[in-house]
């Protein structure tokens, strides 16, 4: 009996460990909600928890939004905030706890100013500080954050695309948030800080190092930083043009695995950006894009060791964010957010340092930095900002196991009822306006129509009924958020008197 007991035990935990590991290898991205923003153009997005409430921070162009997030992805709008000088975007975004008080520090793009909020009790915010650019900083044109916790202090590190005088720089943050500026770093030839837009921090053999990766200058670059705020370089690794991805740096992360400490790093390449005078250097060579794993040694410096190249089976050209979505049995899973592909593709890192691709979602927008990670409770959530002027969409994505829909199709239905003042003419245009869709949206596989014709009296006043037919996920999220479909609603919107909208999946005949 004790043996039978003990061959079921060894059964149970091989067939637990083959369904993590399925899991993992198969894990796809399922949007639960999206909701709209004040802030135009969301372009970055943190998350926090605070008394046991989780609380999401989309940064836009004016104003940051606040909204609560629940352990079904559902969000819910709590309160939004003026940027100094209605300025921003607020692109560089980071909340932490700074001796016992929650703030979130906002780096003010085109205000150059470091904003400091204090997070309140119900998650909205409260200015208590702020830093403008001075000739010795290096705050104009603000992008990225970084809370670095020393033994008895807590640093703001600051980077950005500041055109003139680019470069890294240290504020310790007091304890009301206030920041005291410790030192600046003017970028060099040597250094990759000129354009800083992705920064990440590890702790080796006790101590700290901070990595950077530079825009402009094509590069990145490790710096130790000590218990006074202040730091030092310690080495740089610059793009090649065969197997490195390093032009147009952009996104940067790092994760631990077994005894193995990673940096990951993305790029925008530079071929993607069309405005004149934007880019430095034009000199660059275009061989394809690719995310790059760079190991941390001894010494706390990078040395080139993994890169994944994008090929027809992944999203990953222009990549702008790369968020860690969970670490399991010593293999991390990464979404990278793209702006040219208009995807968010999953990624699995394994402890030796090897990069796979695993499933995208293309989600129908881009992604400029707007991309977070959040878990509650056991479920993985990614909160993605589109990028996208009039959108103003923020959404959310559960992370789980990839549902089979093979040899299935997805029915979209619409139903509408119109104003009872509706003019024929308006409803026959606005009819018109919802089939000719098919004609200007190519992921629209099918659409009918029709007028309701049932008698059995529970249309609940519904008259118009539009069902549409995808074939997967990703066309019903290019279909959603489609300029061409957003210009109908907006048309439509003013006689439409009440709406039902039902998605349900079923064999294609």
């Amino acid at each position: 009996m004790k043996s039978i007991k003990s061959y079921l035990l060894i059964c149970i935990l091989f067939l637990s460990q083959v369904g993590v590991s399925q899991n993992v290898d198969d894990l796809m991205l399922y949007r639960k909600d999206f909701k709209n923003t004040t802030g135009k153009n969301t372009v970055s997005i943190t998350s926090y928890i605070k008394n046991g409430t989780h609380y999401v921070y989309a940064g836009g162009f004016g104003n940051v939004d606040v909204f609560s997030l629940n352990e079904k992805g559902s969000l819910t709008a709590i309160s939004n905030h003026e940027l100094y000088k209605q300025k921003g975007p607020a692109r560089g975004m980071v909340a932490d706890n700074i001796n016992g008080t929650d703030f979130l520090f906002v780096a003010n793009k085109f205000g150059n100013v470091i904003e400091t909020f204090k997070i309140l009790e119900n998650g909205s915010l409260k200015q208590v500080a702020l830093v403008e650019d001075t000739e010795n900083m290096h705050l104009a044109v603000g992008i990225t954050l970084q809370v670095v916790h020393m033994k008895k202090t807590s640093y703001l590190f600051v980077g950005g695309l500041e055109k003139e005088t680019p470069g890294l720089s240290s504020f310790k943050i007091e304890n009301d948030g206030k920041l005291t500026h410790v030192k600046s770093m003017k970028d060099n030839d040597k250094i990759h800080t000129d354009g800083i837009i992705g920064m990440y921090t590890h702790k080796v053999n006790g101590k700290t190092f901070l990595y950077t990766g530079g825009f402009q200058d094509n590069g990145v670059s490790s710096f130790r930083v000590y218990e006074n705020g202040k730091f030092k370089n310690v080495n740089n690794i610059s793009d090649n043009d065969t197997n490195r991805y390093l032009t147009g740096t952009y996104p940067l992360t790092g994760v631990t695995l077994g005894s193995n400490k990673y940096v990951i790093v993305g790029h925008r390449h530079h071929k993607y950006y069309t405005r004149k005078g934007f880019i430095k250097k034009t000199d660059f060579v275009y061989h394809g894009d690719g995310v790059s794993i760079f190991k941390v040694n001894k010494k706390g410096a990078l040395v080139p060791h993994f890169v994944l190249k994008d090929d027809e089976i992944t999203k990953l050209k222009g990549q702008t964010r790369i968020e860690v979505v969970l670490i399991k049995n010593n293999e991390a899973v990464l979404a990278v957010g793209t702006r040219k592909d208009d995807s968010i593709q999953l990624l699995k890192l394994t402890e030796d340092g090897i990069l796979s691709p695993i499933n995208y979602l293309e989600i129908g927008f881009g992604i400029y930095y707007g991309l977070r990670s959040h878990k509650i409770g056991e479920e993985n959530f990614l909160i993605a900002g589109a990028f996208n002027y009039g959108l103003q969409k923020i959404a959310t994505y559960k992370v789980s196991p990839k549902i089979d829909r093979k040899g299935k199709v997805l029915r979209h239905m619409v139903n509408l009822k119109y104003k009872e003042d509706a003019t024929e003419k308006q409803v026959n245009d606005a009819v018109n306006a919802f089939v000719n869709l098919q004609n200007k949206i190519p992921e629209i596989a099918n659409l009918k129509w029709g007028i309701n014709d049932s008698t059995e009296g529970h249309t609940k006043g519904l008259t118009h009924c539009f069902t549409l037919t995808f074939k997967d996920e990703n066309a019903r999220e290019i279909y959603l958020f489609h300029k061409e479909h957003l210009n109908m609603v907006k048309k439509i919107g003013p006689i439409i008197a009440d709406v039902l909208v039902l998605d349900y999946w079923t064999k294609e005949k």
